[in-house]
């Protein structure tokens, strides 16, 4: 104040306005300041004077530092907690959030002689006044003893503190619960060799001094959890080397930690290098203004793919560029120059931005997570990735953008569903990574993990505890893979489907291929109702036997994975964790399909063959094909109809020879709903003929058999009797029928040979051996018929 008052406020966040709590009739330096939860208690700890002015003023009998506990509703009495020549700092408890009454406050006292203890303090209401009933010394308990640093998790109410022991440290937790009691649960050893003197504290208030001690050798630690259950020490020394920084991140929740080196681009001799970390829930970032942004990936930090190295303009915060900067909160900066306090987020549009102007893979796979995992799913940026992704499937080398879209969206959906699903279910399509990153080298070190003791605790320490029980259990090896699933489906796929309903089967074989196409359909009716605008993709409501034995297969390896470690959640609600996982899939692959529709203005009815495909047709057929790789090179199954949309947009698109190279090397599949149409639908062209042809040749047995009979053509009827003569004969061969011996018939005999092969054709076909039981107009008749078409037209003459 202009009188030289010193004056103490609470600063409302709704109203924006100061609330006065105390005025001292002096200029003090104010060390810590705290008031109680009902508002009636007020801490405060001040420097009485200096070393000069209690010299100058003889008072070297009086301390340096006092600390006050002052009745404040109405103002009233004050008692002197602490008269020491050492600093202190104050801080209440805040155990239960909202409590409006209570008899009984809790505060502790951080003194910079090592140590941490709690003072109890009782309070009753008198004449509408709130007074301290203790009349003598308050009670108080030791928290902490010898420590070297301390760091106080407001929000959570917890006391991270460090121990030095030897060559290494000991960081230690205290956990203050509603309950009015407190723990120490934690207990991690960190090899951080501290040659700090000075006791060095964080988030118990601002220190000037300290703050300018910025350059020294000053330990610049700070402790994240975030709300998975992830625990990270960030920690960095000043630097003696110009052009280089180190720091250090210990995912304790992981058991390792990565230490960064970076090479600063240009560097002033003045210049301050502190990193200043962040918390950001998801991610932990270093910051150094001017410099980098490095946001590092709390949930999957093996990878350094997944964490974000920003440089230049892209690492530029416009509203803190000084370097003494904290983060008190989550997602909440304090620059401590200005006395200004920020709300801190990544900011979606920026991210996109970059990532469409990102060349390394490095990066484009960074912002490509973040997007989709930290935003989680929103049908706008959604879209827009999907745009991305089909204007960049060439430019992206190291990965496949089509494969981490489909699994880690897949990841975001399904794991906020069950607890310690995201331990089980992949959350990226990459193995392992050999990037780097220019500028940057990463050393990573195994950790031991750290010690919890707690009982019935839930919330952070419950998920904690958890994420550590995955370490020990070589966590790597918890996420469904599909080796099993593809090599399973590589070894039913060669056999004959139709043949697993023969008697002669084994019935165990039959009876597991039925319960794989049951789930097949269980996950086909979960699918979402394509409404009419969703309709725009021409997907066909088909069967593919190859699909469906796909997704029969996915849902019974993926259930028995999740049963293995999912115990206490219950059959039934796995096996809707699986079908919805296949369902989501399938409608992923679909949402991917309907955004490149929409975005190359194709119309729902262009299954048709009568004219060529056009470069929006082209372009799409192209970006089906990469997700027809992305699928095959994971195991995961496609929509019902993929592949007739994809082998229709191929013939409308591809020259003969380019789509018969495409068939042959099974990009293309031939599906009887496309081939029917195909060879109904063209007319008997020259050109139309030998497209017919060379695609009837390709068919497998059992789908010749189904749509050749739609081709009213000699070229099919001579290559249907041919197909039935080799049929009869192979049954004549195997022994099936006994040798006929021929009879004379009521036929020419001008052409012996024609009669000789009708008449024997005709004795097996007596003996009930006819192979095309479903085509009744395919006979020994038929192949006469056909026989002497083909010979007619050979000669060159009419047949009547």
């Amino acid at each position: 104040g202009n009188q030289r008052n010193t004056h103490i406020g609470l600063y409302d966040l709704q109203t924006k306005q100061n609330e006065h709590l105390y005025m001292f009739e002096r200029d003090l330096r104010i060390i810590s300041c705290s008031i109680n939860n009902e508002r009636t208690l007020l801490a405060v700890s001040f420097r009485q004077y200096t070393e000069e002015e209690r010299v100058s003023r003889l008072l070297q009998s009086v301390s340096k530092y006092l600390t006050l506990l002052i009745e404040i509703h109405p103002i009233n009495n004050v008692r002197v907690l602490k008269a020491v020549d050492s600093c202190v700092r104050v801080q209440f408890l805040y155990p239960v959030e909202g409590r409006n009454t209570s008899t009984e406050s809790h505060l502790l006292l951080v003194s910079e002689d090592k140590y941490i203890e709690q003072f109890d303090i009782h309070v009753a209401e008198e004449e509408h006044k709130v007074v301290i009933q203790n009349s003598g010394q308050l009670p108080r308990s030791r928290v902490a003893d010898d420590l070297i640093w301390a760091q106080w998790d407001m929000m959570e109410q917890r006391l991270f503190y460090i121990v030095p022991k030897e060559s290494r440290s000991t960081l230690k937790c205290v956990q203050f619960y509603p309950d009015e009691n407190c723990n120490s649960i934690l207990e991690s050893h960190l090899d951080i060799s501290v040659n700090d003197t000075q006791l060095k504290l964080v988030n118990f208030g601002y220190d000037y001094c300290q703050d300018q001690d910025v350059a020294s050798e000053s330990l610049n630690l700070r402790v994240f959890t975030s709300k998975a259950g992830g625990l990270c020490v960030c920690c960095s020394l000043a630097s003696d080397i110009p052009d280089e920084i180190t720091y250090s991140i210990y995912f304790l929740h992981k058991g390792y930690n990565k230490t960064f080196t970076v090479s600063l681009e240009r560097t002033e001799s003045h210049q301050l290098k502190e990193v200043a970390f962040m918390n950001l829930d998801y991610y932990v970032a270093a910051y150094l203004p001017g410099q980098f942004l490095h946001l590092l990936n709390i949930q999957h930090p093996d990878l350094l793919c997944y964490s974000l190295f920003l440089t230049g303009e892209d690492a530029r915060i416009d509203m803190l560029q000084n370097c003494s900067i904290r983060s008190p909160l989550m997602s909440t900066v304090l620059d401590c120059h200005i006395g200004s306090m920020y709300a801190v987020s990544i900011s979606d549009s920026a991210l996109l931005q970059f990532l469409q102007n990102s060349k390394r893979d490095s990066e484009r796979l960074a912002a490509l997570h973040c997007a989709l995992l930290y935003f989680r799913h929103t049908e706008d940026l959604e879209m827009q990735i999907i745009w991305w992704i089909s204007e960049n499937l060439s430019t992206c080398h190291s990965f496949d953008p089509i494969q981490e879209f489909i699994i880690a969206s897949l990841y975001c959906r399904m794991c906020p569903e069950t607890h310690n699903l995201d331990k089980l279910l992949p959350y990226t399509s990459l193995l392992d990574w050999i990037g780097i990153i220019p500028g940057v080298t990463c050393a990573t070190d195994i950790i031991s993990l750290p010690v919890l003791e707690f009982q019935n605790s839930k919330g952070f320490w419950e998920k904690l505890n958890s994420n550590l029980e995955s370490v020990k259990y070589a966590e790597p090896y918890l996420h469904y893979h599909n080796n099993v699933l593809r090599r399973e489906w590589r070894n039913l796929s060669e056999e004959d489907f139709c043949s697993f309903t023969n008697q002669r089967e084994d019935r165990r074989t039959t009876a597991y291929l039925r319960n794989i196409f049951e789930n097949a359909k269980k996950v086909l009716s979960h699918l979402d109702t394509w409404d009419s605008e969703e309709r725009l993709v021409p997907l066909f409501q088909e069967e593919d036997y190859q699909q469906q034995l796909l997704m029969g297969l996915m849902v019974a390896q993926l259930k028995d994975h999740l049963m293995r470690h999912l115990q206490y959640v219950g059959k039934k609600k796995i096996d809707q964790i699986v079908l919805d996982y296949v369902a989501k899939l399938l409608n992923l692959v679909h949402r991917i399909m309907k955004e490149v529709w929409r975005r190359y203005q194709l119309h729902s009815c262009i299954f048709c063959f009568d004219e060529r495909g056009s470069a929006g047709e082209f372009a799409v057929f192209h970006i089906m094909s990469r997700i027809l790789e992305a699928a095959s090179g994971m195991c995961l199954p496609l929509p019902p109809g993929f592949h007739t949309l994809h082998l229709g947009l191929g013939v409308r698109c591809l020259p003969l020879h380019t789509l018969l190279h495409y068939i042959d090397n099974g990009v293309l599949h031939l599906t009887e709903t496309c081939v029917r149409k195909l060879l109904k639908d063209l007319d008997n062209t020259e050109k139309n003929e030998k497209l017919k042809f060379s695609i009837v040749m390709r068919l497998p047995e059992a789908l010749g058999q189904k749509v050749l009979q739609f081709w009213n053509h000699p070229i099919n009827a001579n290559f249907i009797a041919r197909k039935y003569v080799k049929l009869l004969l192979e049954k004549l061969g195997s022994g099936q029928c006994s040798r006929p011996i021929p009879e004379r018939r009521s036929v020419p005999v001008e052409f012996l040979p024609l009669n000789y092969l009708t008449n024997m054709l005709a004795e097996i076909e007596n003996q009930g051996v006819h192979p095309h039981e479903k085509q009744d107009h395919v006979n020994v008749r038929f192949v006469e018929e056909t026989a002497l078409k083909h010979t007619v037209t050979l000669l060159g003459l009419k047949y009547s």
